[in-house]
Formats: structure tokens, sequence, C-alpha cells
């Protein structure tokens, strides 16, 4: 009698794996991403740091992307950016703020900073208004403005800047959106959005995704966070915040914030540093062009 053939059938796993990464990832290199951006020199002298925003659907984890970013430098867990861990459904971030970011070893203020905002809701007197991202952008919110979802900012609020210098605007704006829902997200949200992202591209300011949650959008990640670029599923995903916001999606990055974790870790620091890096030189370069424009326009 011949042998019986084997007829194994691929696990879901291996369906959802490519053999070789898709994106390029310097594993291991945490210190030289560190180095070049606390080495950064700034492409106009005068200001001390660019300004990146970062916005959201509530949820999506943008608070916990600036602690994360934070966390890096000071090689330690910092939670500097509240974060609602309640069963409230509403925005926790309630005011305009800076994020400062220091090097861990001097404390010396490093030359780029994360403004925060109120999330993004479904619901028209929910959330931040988007007309006051745009007043941000602008660089016309002053710090720990309280916003207003009813109303926008205006020339008459307390809160408001009307000459809003070269540090005070916006050089690169960050979308961040969770991995693990981005199929799911609100409609209305996704309007807002797009309403804001318009008001960029009018203002020229760069634009990058910051996609987050990426151990709960795929288990082959969750196993392993090296397999992030192996990932089917990542990749799927990355190409659908791309559709979502119009970001290109070279400028969209996969990331895992730090949550749960009581110490840093190597893997999770690489993937912060590389979007970080990445968001802070386009960042670099808009601040050159704004500059250069101002000393022509003198």
């Amino acid at each position: 009698m011949g042998k019986s053939q084997s007829t194994e059938v691929p696990s879901q796993d291996e369906h959802n794996e490519y053999d070789t990464p898709w994106r390029n990832t310097p594993w291991g290199e945490n210190e030289l991403l560190e180095k070049k951006l606390k080495e950064l020199k700034l492409s106009d002298p005068n200001t001390k740091y660019v300004r990146i925003l970062v916005i959201g659907a509530i949820g999506a984890g943008k608070s916990s992307f600036i602690n994360s970013v934070n966390s890096v430098f000071q090689r330690r867990i910092t939670n500097e950016a509240l974060i609602n861990k309640t069963s409230d459904s509403r925005t926790f971030t309630k005011l305009y703020k800076t994020y400062y970011i220091r090097n861990g070893q001097s404390g010396q203020i490093l030359p780029f900073v994360l403004s925060d905002t109120m999330g993004l809701e479904s619901e028209d007197l929910h959330g931040v208004h988007p007309k006051d991202i745009v007043k941000a952008m602008e660089g016309c919110i002053k710090e720990r403005y309280k916003f207003n979802p009813s109303c926008p900012i205006s020339s008459q609020d307390e809160g408001y800047r009307s000459n809003p210098t070269l540090q005070d605007q916006t050089y690169c704006l960050v979308f961040v959106l969770a991995g693990d829902s981005i199929s799911r997200m609100n409609e209305a949200v996704i309007e807002k959005m797009k309403y804001i992202r318009n008001k960029a591209n009018e203002l020229e300011i760069p634009q990058a995704v910051v996609m987050t949650r990426v151990d709960e959008a795929c288990p082959l990640v969750k196993e392993n966070l090296r397999n992030i670029y192996k990932s089917k599923k990542i990749q799927e995903k990355l190409e659908k915040c791309s559709e979502l916001t119009g970001v290109s999606l070279s400028q969209v990055f996969p990331v895992k914030s730090y949550h749960k974790e009581i110490d840093t870790q190597e893997d999770i620091d690489v993937l912060i540093l590389r979007a970080f890096a990445d968001i802070v030189q386009v960042a670099n370069d808009a601040l050159e062009i704004k500059s250069m424009i101002e000393k022509t326009n003198e």
C-alpha cells in the first residue's frame, strides 16, 4: 500500500505573514536614533523648537503616544499627559497643552515639542471643534486654553493669540489612529479629520499618521513586536489609515505605546524613535520654508 499524502492546511497566521519584512526597521539601533534626535539642529537658529500637533478621536491613544515619546528619552515610564482609564466615553483632555521633551541624562529641553488637544468626537457639541485645531495650527491658541466644544475660539477670547511667532505655529500635524478599531471609525469623525487635513494643506503643514495598539490589532505582533512589518494585517491597516486621512503611506507609522509596562523596552522604543525621527525631520523642513518666507517678507 502506498503512503497516504499529507494535506496539512497552513495556519491562519501563516496566511497573514510575509517571509521577509516589507519595511526596514533599525532594530537594536535605539541609541543611534536617540542621539540623532538629541543633536538635531533646527533650520532656523532663532527658533527654540518645532511644534508637532497631535490630534485624534477619543481612545485612539494621543496622550499615550506623547507619554511614550517622553518615556523613550527619559528611559523610564512617564505619565505627564494624563490618560482616562475609566468607562467614560468622553474625551479626557480639555486643555491645549504643550509637552516639552527632555534629555534624560542632562535634563536639557530638546528642540521639539508635542501639543495635545481635546479629542475628536462624532457629535457636534462634544470633543474639540475642528476650527480650534486650525487655530492651533496657526499658533493662535495660548497655552492651557480650555476648549469649548460648542463654540470655536475667537479673537475676543482670552486664550486667543493675535500675533503668533514661528515658535507658536505647527510644523507637523500628527493623526493618531487606533489600529484595532480603524475599520470601525465613526464617519463623522472621519469627516472632521478630512476638514482639518484640507486646512493643514492650505497652511502648507505636512502631516503624518501614528497607528497605535498594533499588538491588539494583530496576533503575530502581539506574540513578537518584530513581526510588525511581516504582518499582512498591519500592512492592510496602514493602507486603511492612509486612505482615511489622505496621508502618504510612507508617512504612516505603526507603534506600540507604553500602557501596562513598568520599564521601557528596546523594541517598543525603536518603533517610537523611528516614527518620531521622521516626524521631527519633516517638521524641521517645514520650519525652514516658513522662516525663509518670513525673512523674504520683512
